[in-house]
């Protein structure tokens, strides 16, 4: 069968995404067309309302509310709506008919990504997503294709943008984590409701694509232990400033004899490490693996022109592979490890304490700690003008050494229990070290 001299675009979404992949489209049509060995026509963009205000780069003939009738007619299908329903049926639908995918709807495959990578191996047909993960930084490739060979042992990294932004300011300009956020949000950085970002969602959301496509194994969202960073304060960013830190929310993936885990936190991060240095709304993902060793990629992880340049890469793939023949890999499920639960992941903690300033208090908590097999790595403390209930306080911010954590929730618990302790403060859990 000749190869085809032009293949059928269609665009499903045309927000903020949606609006620079069809610009890019058009600007860069004769590149894109060299690269791939055939033109890439942009047939139609599937809307929620046509008669809606759009960019006035956008071709209003291309707008259509027909959806269904516009994928199948496609040869690729480019997905940038978002949102679980009516994205999976419109994926399904175009897969079913033929057309290969491009997806930067992290919640779906997240949620139900095995249904799509099913469908597309039975159709014989690509599904690709380096847009969902990390916006312009190329994770998803490396994870699935460069680094095959090797086995991966932990995925550490910065994935959304507004919480780095949101956390870097109230380090850099002392910020309350409110304003922050309202700051975020007049630049554009945070959407008008931000919980998807700040409790975590968004982040979880990656952090299971990461883990299934790091350990060979599926993991759902249901799977990823979250936390955002709403409880983080101003005091929290200026003690880690003063141990040597800098509080990022990470997405931690790794495998351990009990399994594959995958959390979400606010994390310490020592200064030195690199992830430590990323400011503003960069993401960055740091990869540990048995041969290659220390890996980072880092990047822009969000807005319109990012995220575009990772779904016009995965458009150029999957139509060279129309064009020449084949497909891309398919889902790597085989290990199927177990789900490790939150409390097996072994890490350290920062405590910070507000206890009666009496002598032996310290070393009652130190008692508590090691009748839970925990070990102190460091203890600072510092006056505080007031406490709990009015009486003379003293700060405690103890840092532990590896641990499980159910040792060290354990732990704390027991700690709070103490009758010289006004209060627990603050936990931290201590990561890149």
């Amino acid at each position: 069968m000749p190869a085809p001299s032009a293949l059928r675009v269609a665009l499903l979404g045309c927000g903020v995404v949606g609006t620079q992949v069809a610009r890019l489209l058009s600007d860069q049509s004769d590149d894109l067309a060299a690269r791939v060995g055939a033109r890439l026509e942009l047939v139609g963009i599937a809307v929620r309302d046509a008669a809606a205000p759009r960019d006035p780069s956008i071709d209003r003939a291309l707008l259509t509310e027909d959806a269904e009738t516009l994928v199948d007619g496609a040869d690729i299908v480019i997905e940038v709506m978002g949102g679980i329903e009516p994205a999976r049926t419109l994926l399904l639908r175009a897969i079913a008919g033929g057309a290969s995918v491009v997806t930067a709807n992290k919640a779906l495959l997240a949620e139900d990504g095995p249904t799509l990578y099913h469908a597309a191996d039975e159709a014989g047909v690509d599904v690709y997503y380096e847009a969902a993960v990390a916006g312009a930084i190329p994770i998803v490739r490396p994870v699935r294709e460069s680094l095959a060979g090797d086995t991966i042992q932990r995925v550490l990294g910065i994935v959304n943008g507004t919480t780095n932004y949101v956390l870097d300011q109230m380090a850099t300009h002392g910020l309350a984590l409110d304003d922050a956020v309202r700051q975020a949000q007049e630049l554009g950085f945070a959407e008008a409701d931000p919980t998807a970002d700040v409790e975590g969602y968004d982040a979880a959301a990656k952090a299971a694509i990461l883990a299934s496509l790091a350990f060979h194994t599926r993991v759902t969202i249901d799977d990823v232990s979250r936390e955002g960073i709403t409880s983080v304060t101003a005091e929290d960013v200026a003690w880690a400033r003063q141990t040597g830190h800098v509080i990022k929310l990470l997405a931690i993936c790794e495998a351990s004899e009990a399994g594959v885990s995958a959390r979400v936190h606010p994390a310490l991060v020592p200064e030195q490490h690199p992830l430590a240095g990323v400011r503003g709304a960069f993401n960055a993902v740091f990869v540990e693996a048995e041969a290659a060793g220390e890996l980072m990629f880092y990047g822009r992880g969000a807005g319109g022109a990012p995220t575009a340049s990772a779904v016009l890469g995965d458009v150029v793939s999957v139509a060279r592979h129309r064009v020449l023949g084949g497909k891309g890999p398919a889902e790597s499920h085989y290990a199927q490890l177990p789900i490790a639960p939150a409390s097996s992941a072994v890490t350290r903690y920062q405590v910070r304490i507000a206890v009666s300033d009496r002598p032996g208090v310290l070393a009652q908590v130190a008692q508590v700690v090691a009748e839970h097999s925990v070990s102190i790595e460091a203890v600072r403390q510092a006056p505080i003008e007031s406490s709990l209930d009015g009486v003379t306080a003293a700060h405690l911010v103890i840092t532990t050494h590896h641990a499980p954590e159910s040792a060290l929730a354990g732990t704390v618990a027991a700690i709070a229990d103490l009758d010289a302790v006004q209060g627990i403060l603050s936990v931290l859990r201590v990561e890149g070290s």
